[in-house]
C-alpha cells in the first residue's frame, strides 16, 4: 500500500482530499464547467470520480491531490495522476474551481506532480488526455513540455494525447 504524499511548492500544497473538499468538488462536476471531462454528471457519478481518486492511491500508487493555497489554505481544485483499466497509461490531470483561473496554479501543481511521479514513483511515462475543444487544459499541457502523440492509446477516440518528458 503506498502513502498519499503531501507535496509543497512556493505556493501550493498539494494534500490528500478530505471529506470537507467534497461539495466544492461535487458542485464543479456537476456544472458546465465539467463538460471537457465528460460532465455533467450526477451526483452519483460525481460521487464515484471522487472516491476514484482517492482509492487509487492504495490500489495503483498514484491518485488525486487537492491543490490549496498555502497562505490562505483554500482549496483551488485538484492534481492527479489517473491509472488502473479506464486508462490505457498513467494520466497526468488537473482541475481548477473558477475562483483560481488564470493565476499559474494548474501549472504549478501539475509540475510538482509530475515530477514527483517521475522522481519517487519512477514512472516510464505520463500522458494528458485533452478534449480538442479544451484550450486552456492543450496549452498547459505544453507548457509543461508535452508533445502531441498522435499514435498514443486513447480512451475516448476523440482526445489528444499529450506525452509528457521525462526530465
Amino acid at each position: 500500500m503506498f502513502l498519499i504524499p503531501t507535496l509543497e511548492t512556493d505556493r501550493l500544497n498539494l494534500r490528500p482530499p478530505t471529506a470537507e473538499d467534497w461539495p466544492e468538488y461535487s458542485r464543479l462536476m456537476m456544472s458546465e464547467r465539467s463538460i471537457f471531462m465528460g460532465g455533467p454528471f450526477s451526483l452519483g457519478n460525481a460521487w464515484g470520480l471522487y472516491c476514484n481518486d482517492v482509492a487509487q492511491w492504495a490500489l495503483m500508487g498514484v491518485g488525486a491531490l487537492m491543490i490549496e493555497e498555502r497562505l490562505s489554505g483554500i482549496c483551488l481544485g485538484q492534481v492527479g495522476i489517473n491509472s488502473g483499466p479506464l486508462f490505457p497509461e498513467d494520466e497526468l490531470g488537473w482541475l481548477l474551481y473558477s475562483h483560481a483561473e488564470g493565476k499559474g496554479y494548474a501549472y504549478e501543481a501539475a509540475l510538482a506532480l509530475k515530477n514527483w511521479a517521475f522522481q519517487e514513483r519512477k514512472l516510464e511515462t505520463l500522458v494528458s488526455y485533452v478534449d480538442p475543444p479544451n484550450i486552456r487544459s492543450r496549452s498547459l499541457a505544453e507548457r509543461l513540455g508535452a508533445k502531441l502523440d498522435n499514435a498514443a492509446p486513447r480512451q475516448d477516440p476523440t482526445d489528444l494525447v499529450y506525452r509528457h518528458p521525462r526530465a
